[in-house]
């Protein structure tokens, strides 16, 4: 028991806001204009200058850091750009003495404190329980090195925030142009059931609606079920926009995705039309209520539609899906058809909104047919493109890494943009300038050029107030990444990331380009495309002059058809050294491991408002089946020829070790459960296990366990955290080491002796819910085997309290023997804590009275207690059972914690 394993266990208000805001508070039922709610309430960043004034009051997250580059800036100022520099678009900061250095003293002390507790031990082995000794000794290490693999990395925290001022000031012209580079948003869906077409189609709009320039940017929908229903829903989507975007424009709207925009309550107003606000929001309301209707009428209009043309066209056999124009759907059908089910179809691209003109188009007045007034409001829609990749039986397609290799050079065909963001498909821009704060870090002359990716943190919407099964990760996204990014920058997290397109293609940075190399030095590693070779030159070049989408005419759609085909790749290093990486559960992982491995860096942006958000699994199961990939995915990659340890020279050390600590992590789980039913012996063998003796072994423990929350407490600070993050962090550590990782372990396992492994079940999204019930599948019970590991824990130290409480009824113990038994008691009540969440999840929708799950466990330590007194009873003889076999029962003779 008592080892190491016990210690590792929106924007600024405006003054304009007055009558609109007012009005719209009557609207929604509130009694305050001018709140709003907490969870969207836009907090100030330290600004790009460094200045706290020009923001006003400083946020708490804020406060703990100083900026480190005022040389820089003050050079960048003097030299005035006249050296045909680029601008220092983004400040750094790190994180003040007064906390950094405490931080990595006390590091230190725990460092120096572990390596004397393991020297201490060695020198007194336990000798009446080796096996137990020897577990405990090696466990401690592991746990041991793990913990420094993971400190190390957090050493040197750096935060950089983008200058969005400074952005538009240098690239935005006067007469609406901009020079800003380009860039192309990938979007990914297979299934309208698991991931809800509202939330895809949603995502989409906001991407339409984001601030960039509408010229320079394109998004494509990749749709891995060859679905109408996603067709359809686009083209009904691309005629909401054509009013909403407008709307966003000229109100200023944030967020700019609709569902997330109409469930907040009032915020404050920064448009320049208060006066029109409330009716065109009222109106937009209408239109988006209709919007949705027309989304799940799809699903019954698609059906009927086909039965009219093909009772119209008189064919037997096979049920072709018909598209609204009259033309067969060349995807899935409703009833699956050869070349036309799930798996099996040609490849389909389709041009739903085209490239927009560059000088900006003033919409119409308002009039009878449409009460919104665009007539100062420029309505031009970004580029939007539909994707399906041909299916076929006989090939591997290789799931979304597959998926989004296609886009790759579907999109260089088309718009060839040098920048990439992609998106999972209920992710939306939360935030519409997101884009801009993405490129500062890629344009900066400073890491600029040696960029490949920027990561923003994952954020979610429709969380539990108190985050029961942790699903906003904070402590990762906020304190690991912030280290990552003092190292060789943030691990790719795979959705919610900015990429330079040619670092996507396999080709060296800069600083590890030698001049005279060249970036297409194979065709065969590309591909036998010879258009899309023609792209790769272009893309290199972020400054180029935009060029408009080629026409489609049949040579483009022939080639565009040529880079779908499932054959394409064959021979090529398209998943291994070009594009995102196949044959692993976290491509997205392995793919930025390539890109640091080359020599690139990434960036972190953390920005306020939040860039992107989400929605989140918050069904216990399906968030334990989420964890199931991302660990078995990582035990894969350590592995496999992806090992970040024998990864070249150009990875940098520090993050060769936050790598290797990411990505066996999930080998803990080993140790962890022995310690965790280790009461199993106490109860049946009457073994206690302590290292002796027992006052030094217990010296060495405290001092361990609370240098480890006193680093816990000052991360919190400099990150920003809350303890209740913190703790929810440790909780699911805890659930996820019994329930998940013994699952992983033994995935990689069967993997390692050639066998199939597990199979990675594909995490099924929140359903939209109803207000009545917000979080009703938090209180939903999905049975699943991985379940059981941590049910088999709880009860293991259920039992152990209620035979301790038994035995001290009737024991008459020793001081020692009360001693032994108190810290025994300590640690089996702190694992229950641990894995409170989860018991929470198993008990369903009694979980809505936390104090029901009390209840049970006081009821099963009295069980158990009296069960245990009845059994010591009968040791004594004062009851005794009796049998025709042996005479009477037999009991242990030991039964003492």
């Amino acid at each position: 028991m008592g080892s190491l394993a016990a210690a590792n266990g929106a924007g600024h208000a405006s003054n304009g806001a007055g009558v609109a805001d007012q009005a719209l508070a009557l609207e929604n039922g509130t009694g305050n204009g001018h709140k709003a709610s907490d969870a969207n309430r836009a907090t100030p960043v330290q600004q790009a200058n460094g200045s706290s004034k020009a923001a006003g009051k400083v946020s708490p997250k804020d406060k703990y850091w100083v900026a480190v580059d005022e040389g820089e800036m003050a050079a960048a100022i003097a030299d005035g750009g006249e050296d045909g520099r680029r601008p220092l678009l983004y400040r750094t900061f790190k994180v003040k003495g007064i906390l950094l250095h405490p931080y990595r003293l006390l590091s230190l002390i725990r460092l120096v404190a572990i390596v004397l507790f393991f020297v201490w031990r060695v020198r007194h082995p336990y000798a009446d329980g080796m096996w137990l000794w020897w577990i405990s000794m090696v466990g401690d290490l592991w746990f041991g090195v793990t913990w420094l693999l993971n400190q190390v990395a957090k050493l040197n925290p750096v935060k950089r925030v983008p200058n969005l001022a400074l952005l538009q000031q240098q690239f935005d012209l006067p007469d609406g142009n901009s020079n800003l580079p380009c860039l192309d948003v990938f979007i990914n869906t297979v299934d309208p059931i698991n991931e809800p077409m509202i939330y895809t189609m949603n995502s989409i709009i906001s991407i339409l609606a984001a601030d960039y320039p509408v010229d320079k940017h394109a998004c494509y929908l990749s749709d891995d079920g060859g679905s109408i229903i996603h067709y359809d829903g686009l083209l009904e989507t691309a005629k909401f926009a054509a009013l909403w975007v407008p709307f966003c424009r000229k109100h200023s709207i944030e967020p700019r995705a609709p569902e997330s925009y109409f469930s907040l309550n009032t915020r404050p107003y920064t448009g320049n039309a208060p006066q029109d606000f409330v009716n065109d929001r009222r109106h937009m309301c209408r239109e988006y209520d209709e919007f949705k209707e027309r989304l799940d009428a799809l699903f019954t209009l698609i059906p009927k539609r086909s039965d009219v043309y093909n009772h119209a066209a008189g064919k037997e056999g096979a049920k072709a899906t018909w598209m609204a124009d009259g033309t067969q759907w060349p995807g899935t059908w409703i009833d699956p058809a050869e070349n036309h089910k799930k798996g099996q179809h040609a490849g389909i691209v389709k041009v739903l909104l085209k490239h927009p003109s560059y000088e900006p188009e003033l919409g119409l007045g308002a009039s009878t047919n449409s009460p919104l007034d665009f007539s100062a409001v420029d309505v031009r829609l970004p580029m939007l493109v539909y994707i399906s990749r041909e299916k076929s039986p006989s090939c591997d397609h290789q799931k979304k890494a597959g998926a989004m290799n296609v886009q790759l050079r579907v999109s260089a065909l088309l718009t060839n943009a040098p920048f990439i963001i992609n998106f999972d498909g209920d992710h939306y821009v939360n935030n519409s300038k997101a884009f801009r704060a993405g490129i500062c870090f890629m344009l900066d002359r400073r890491e600029g050029d040696n960029t490949a990716f920027v990561q923003f943190p994952q954020r979610f919407d429709d969380v539990d107030p108190t985050d029961r099964y942790c699903n906003h990760n904070r402590v990762f996204f906020d304190a690991t990444l912030l280290g990552l990014n003092g190292i060789q920058g943030p691990s790719y997290v795979g959705t919610g990331c900015m990429f330079r397109r040619v670092a996507l293609y396999g080709v060296d940075p800069p600083r590890w380009r030698p001049d005279d190399v060249k970036i297409v030095d194979s065709s065969s590693k590309f591909g036998s495309s010879e258009s899309f070779i023609s792209s790769i030159l272009p893309a290199a070049d972020q400054e180029r002059s935009i060029m408009s989408p080629p026409a489609l005419e049949e040579s483009v759609m022939a080639d565009l058809a040529h880079v779908m085909t499932c054959a394409y790749e064959d021979g090529t290093e398209w998943g291994r050294e070009v594009g995102w990486v196949y044959n692993i559960a976290t491509e997205d992982v392995v793919t930025g491991f390539r890109l640091h491995r080359n020599g690139w860096r990434s960036m972190y942006c953390r920005m306020e408002p939040d860039a992107f958000a989400g929605t989140a699994p918050i069904n216990l199961t399906e968030r334990l089946y989420q964890i199931l990939r991302w660990s078995g995915g990582s035990l894969e990659m350590f592995f496999s020829h992806n090992c970040p340890l024998l990864a070249g020279r150009r990875l940098h050390p520090m993050q060769r070790i936050a790598y290797a600590n990411m990505t066996a992590y999930p080998v803990s789980s080993v140790f962890l459960v022995f310690y965790l039913l280790f009461p199993v012996i106490w109860i049946f063998r009457g073994q206690f296990y302590i290292q002796k003796p027992f006052p030094t072994y217990v010296l060495y423990l405290v001092i361990v366990i609370a240098l480890t929350e006193l680093i816990g407490m000052v991360e919190i600070k400099w990150a920003g955290l809350t303890l209740l993050d913190w703790i929810r962090n440790e909780q699911f550590y805890i659930i996820g080491a019994t329930a998940v990782y013994p699952t992983a372990v033994f995935h990689i396992v069967l993997k390692l002796f050639g066998l199939k492994g597990v199979s990675f079940k594909l995490t099924a999204k929140q359903v939209a819910s109803s207000t009545s019930d917000k979080f009703a599948e938090l209180y939903a019970v999905q049975w699943a085997p991985m379940l059981i590991p941590t049910m088999v824990v709880i009860a293991v130290n259920v039992c152990a309290i209620g035979a301790s409480i038994g035995k001290a009824v009737v024991g008459g113990w020793s001081l020692m023997q009360m001693a032994d038994a108190g810290l025994g008691l300590v640690f089996n009540a702190w694992i229950l804590v641990l894995i409170y969440p989860f018991a929470l999840g198993m008990i369903g929708r009694w979980s809505k009275r936390p104090y029901i799950l009390f209840i049970l466990f006081v009821i099963a330590f009295i069980l158990i207690a009296l069960v245990d007194i009845a059994i010591q009873a009968m040791r004594s003889g004062i009851v005794r059972f009796h049998f025709k076999s042996s005479g009477g029962a037999t009991f242990p003779t030991s039964w003492g914690l």
